[in-house]
């Protein structure tokens, strides 16, 4: 029977998948001198969502050709990896976005935050397992006035390996206390379903125009546990939910 619904933030309660992947444009902009467009960056985004940011960063330099562009900023950034100057960059762009409260705002996914609501309701524990820093993590969720309805919340800062490593939903099954069959993940992302999975979690996916050809393609889910109509979020997941209290 599941006992606690566990949600995953970017790109699932909210779209700041949206502002990463403008924040990497503008980064690569800077790069090229404008010579690379926000179109193709962006593009390119959809194919490494839900990694870490060295694992995003590494691949964009590969893609547009840009290491060396971005040794050029390791001395002022004092950092020894291209991969962590071209961060640096990207973390600018990214935190003036997310300064923008109306950013988050306009960007915020009702469905899954009346899920996160229902789960309240009918006394289900939540959680909150985010690869988002926690001060990035705090804001988005102060914004939202959310916070406090999740039983514990763990973010990159809590673990030493990111998704789909299952450290953090290890993390978040002790510290809500329940085992793993009795969890249910809502997550976005290839790297957050197999992160689920790896810890034993049952999942949902609810894609976006980021994940929702990989979450199709990744065959980790049955294609019935996969959302694309928003809409229909809590009837899938009241569905899965049923299904394991009748099997009980």
């Amino acid at each position: 029977m599941i006992a606690a619904l566990v949600f995953d933030l970017d790109g699932t309660l909210v779209q700041t998948e949206v502002l990463k992947a403008k924040s990497y444009a503008r980064a690569v902009a800077n790069l090229s001198a404008g010579n690379i467009k926000e179109a193709r960056v962006i593009d390119a985004y959809r194919t490494v969502v839900g990694l870490s940011r060295q694992e995003v960063a590494q691949n964009l330099l590969a893609e547009f050709d840009l290491e060396n562009k971005a040794r050029q900023k390791m001395e002022r950034y004092g950092v020894r990896t291209a991969w962590q100057a071209f961060v640096q960059v990207r973390l600018k762009y990214y935190h003036e976005l997310l300064g923008d409260s109306v950013n988050i705002i306009n960007n915020r996914c009702p469905y899954s935050l009346a899920l996160l609501a229902w789960a309240g309701e009918n006394r289900f524990k939540t959680g909150l397992a985010t690869m988002s820093h926690c001060k990035e993590a705090t804001r988005v969720l102060g914004i939202l006035d959310i916070a406090h309805k999740f039983n514990f919340i763990a973010t990159y800062d809590d673990v030493n390996h990111g998704k789909p490593d299952p450290e953090i939903y290890h993390l978040m099954l002790n510290e809500l206390g329940i085992p793993a069959p009795e969890g249910l993940a809502i997550e976005d992302s290839p790297a957050g379903i197999q992160a689920a999975q790896n810890a034993g979690l049952a999942c949902i996916a609810v894609t976006n125009q980021f994940t929702r050809r990989s979450v199709h393609t990744c065959n980790l889910l049955d294609q019935q546990w996969i959302v694309d109509e928003p809409s229909d979020l809590q009837k899938t997941v009241a569905a899965l939910v049923q299904g394991t209290s009748n099997r009980k």
